[in-house]
């Protein structure tokens, strides 16, 4: 299981505002800055997400390798893998494969997938077996 994930952006206030704007379907809309120097020496600037009391998602400004990261966001039904997609878009992201059941991984595997501003990709995805409620 992760705690955290750091991920370094080209503009932080570009990013921010995505992040906020995609995250905010999946009821990720906890925010908190943390300033570095309140850290070890050298530690950056963080901005976070997070949900449930728990900040998780970090962004900071850094050098950016688009390719290099997958970062998948946990959706609790399709519509929220939908709504996640349709905010991402909206907000700027470029499309890597619109809302649907990725089969070749499993029939119940829901997903959207999006390149973020600096080109990560990343996913929306609701794995029906994962919710018992459902």
């Amino acid at each position: 299981m992760l705690d955290h994930l750091f991920l370094s952006v080209s503009d932080l206030e570009r990013s921010i505002s995505f992040y906020t704007a995609t995250l905010a379907p999946l009821g990720i809309t906890a925010r908190h800055d943390y300033d570095g120097k309140d850290g070890p020496p050298g530690h950056p600037d963080l901005k976070g997400f997070g949900a449930r009391g728990r900040m998780f998602f970090w962004l900071r400004e850094g050098k950016v390798e688009g390719q290099a990261a997958h970062v998948g966001f946990i959706a609790n039904s399709c519509d929220e893998v939908q709504a996640a997609y349709a905010a991402a878009m909206a907000a700027g992201a470029t499309d890597n494969g619109a809302p649907a059941a990725r089969t070749y991984y499993d029939p119940r595997y829901y997903a959207a997938n999006v390149l973020d501003p600096d080109g990560y990709s990343l996913e929306f995805v609701y794995k029906s077996w994962q919710h018992p409620e459902a």
